[in-house]
């Protein structure tokens, strides 16, 4: 028998601007899944916690119905706001907020985007309430009428910039951006994956041709990849945001080269996953075709990766271990995940 708990599931990658005082980011998550009682809060679990310290920051893989996602990630958030002080944060990575970024993905077909715009609307309106001197701006399915992309909103607040001016940011709720908070951004979109390929130099102006390169935008490109070159671990990273394509508007890009699968392992032509959203299929590029076309790319110089990092799930993956913490009653999944057979 299938649990009620396993369906209309909702994800939130809840990103927040803290890795380097893990128990501060366990707080966090652990907030999302404990009620007012101080039980577990059911139909709420947290598979994962991905901690960068050169980034300084975490996501936090919190899964709940569309009914229980709201109040588990507002509880999250508040615990965040709490403890996180952006006056004194460092980091290569950049950021606006101390919770920094929320994101709202509908898990299979029994929810869709509208439905998750919904709820992010409502979040971030209930966030700016209950913690005071926070605002917001909204992003994807969030962001009506327009339904701005997250990097277009993100270059439009300043993300990007080294030393971003916070006076000059117009949040969508909330008041002017405070040094202690920050500014978040609430949304909803298909599921989005992080996939980061580490290559073997310290040549950051290499690094960022190699993300030009890969990023969608650029000719030859990959569909739904949005990516930056950061320093990382005394090399380079290149940190891809791995977006779904509606499967009806998808054209796959050519593979990449026979020389730099050879080198990679990957596929000559991995396919693509794919999955359904309120009866829409979408599907992501496979980490190994990221992989080989790094590959390719920083190859052409004589760098060669030393390594890929999904950070979490695939969002198939997600789903399924989400309904099987959820019939086992378990919040604290990123804990016991190695104990429970998959």
């Amino acid at each position: 028998m299938v649990s009620t708990l396993g369906k209309r599931l909702v994800a939130c990658l809840l990103n927040v601007s803290e890795a380097r005082r893990k128990d501060l980011v366990v707080k966090v998550a652990q907030a999302a899944i404990t009620n007012s009682n101080g039980g577990w809060r059911a139909g709420t679990t947290v598979l994962n916690i991905f901690n960068d310290f050169d980034y300084n920051r975490s996501v936090i893989t919190i899964v709940a119905s569309i009914d229980h996602i709201r109040e588990a990630v507002l509880s999250a958030c508040e615990q965040a706001c709490g403890l996180i002080d952006m006056s004194g944060h460092s980091g290569v990575h950049p950021c606006l907020g101390a919770v920094d970024l929320v994101p709202l993905y509908p898990l299979g077909e029994e929810v869709n985007l509208e439905d998750c715009a919904r709820e992010a609307k409502a979040l971030a309106s209930e966030l700016t309430q209950r913690v005071e001197g926070t605002s917001a701006f909204f992003f994807g399915w969030a962001d009506t009428p327009q339904r701005r992309g997250l990097a277009q909103r993100r270059k439009e607040m300043g993300w990007f910039k080294k030393d971003p001016n916070m006076t000059s940011v117009q949040a969508d709720l909330g008041p002017p951006p405070q040094k202690r908070f920050g500014l978040t951004g609430v949304g909803a979109s298909p599921y989005v994956m992080n996939c980061n390929v580490t290559i073997g130099t310290q040549d950051l102006a290499l690094g960022r041709r190699v993300a030009a390169a890969l990023r969608e935008s650029s000719p030859g490109g990959i569909p739904g990849v949005q990516v930056l070159a950061l320093p990382h671990e005394g090399e380079v990273e290149i940190a891809c945001n791995v977006e779904a394509i509606q499967q009806a508007a998808f054209k796959p890009p050519p593979p990449p080269t026979p020389s730099s699968v050879a080198g990679s392992g990957a596929s000559s032509s991995p396919s693509w996953p794919s999955f359904n959203i309120g009866g829409q299929i979408y599907c992501h590029a496979p980490a190994s075709l990221i992989t080989a076309r790094v590959a390719e790319l920083a190859g052409r110089d004589g760098v060669a990766t030393k390594g890929t990092a999904l950070v979490g799930f695939t969002p198939v993956e997600c789903r399924g271990l989400a309904e099987q913490a959820l019939s086992l009653g378990i919040g604290e999944f990123w804990k016991e995940r190695k104990k429970v057979h998959m």
